[in-house]
């Protein structure tokens, strides 16, 4: 296990060992604890009761965050040329399509979304080995897969994130900076809670939010209380 530093120490002493904290308490220490010299993300965990190995226990879903993620999202727009302008208008930091998926094919991904058109789904199949691993792979039921590209381009600027369940019960999510205020990380974190709640799975039985953490990129993870956000 790696050794603490001298930060990290005096960071995790300000934090109460099995203690429970309320989501408003918990935000307002993380910007105590926070050490860093740059604006860390803070990043929420959500433990759930559920088996992602079965179909009808997986959770996957979209959220707008209400003061957005503090990161500027690179989206690329993988469009027909009659829908380039309308993305380009909307803020996409690249559009294009047979370029772009060549680039693709070669091993680029410096994006953080692509949003696509129906028709353009097929020539994506191929590239799944290079946009799958890394997240990148549009899909219809995050948005990403549209006919209104303006309307999912802005979506995604303002801060609309998707989250899945990973293997181990796990929901991982950015959800701002450090350099927000308090009550915003709260904002920000009780919506994707909120929205976990919504899409529990009718064969999930048992305790559905097993824990919750908050933490920042170089700060120790704080426990909050479930039944307290």
């Amino acid at each position: 296990m790696a050794k603490l530093t001298k930060k990290q120490k005096e960071a995790a002493s300000k934090i109460e060992k099995n203690k429970l904290y309320s989501l408003k308490d918990a935000s307002s220490l993380l910007k105590v604890v926070a050490s860093a010299k740059f604006d860390e993300s803070v990043d929420i965990a959500v433990k759930l009761g559920v088996d992602p190995r079965k179909a009808n226990q997986m959770v996957r879903g979209v959220v707008t965050l209400p003061h957005g993620t503090g990161k500027d999202t690179k989206v690329l727009a993988l469009v027909t040329p009659d829908k380039e302008a309308e993305a380009k208008a909307a803020g996409a930091d690249y559009v294009g399509l047979d370029d772009y998926l060549q680039k693709i094919k070669d091993g680029w991904t410096d994006v953080d979304v692509i949003i696509t058109m129906p028709a353009i789904m097929g020539k994506l199949g191929p590239l799944g080995r290079v946009l799958g691993p890394r997240g990148l792979m549009p899909n219809p039921k995050t948005g990403t897969v549209t006919m209104e590209i303006g309307k999912a381009v802005a979506e995604v600027k303002a801060g609309k994130i998707d989250f899945k369940v990973d293997k181990t019960g796990i929901v991982h999510a950015g959800i701002g900076r450090i350099s927000f205020e308090a009550d915003k990380i709260v904002d920000n974190a009780h919506e994707i809670i909120q929205t976990l709640l919504k899409l529990k799975p009718t064969a999930a039985k048992g305790t559905y939010i097993k824990s919750i953490h908050l933490s920042s990129t170089m700060s120790p993870a704080i426990a909050l209380d479930p039944k307290a956000v």
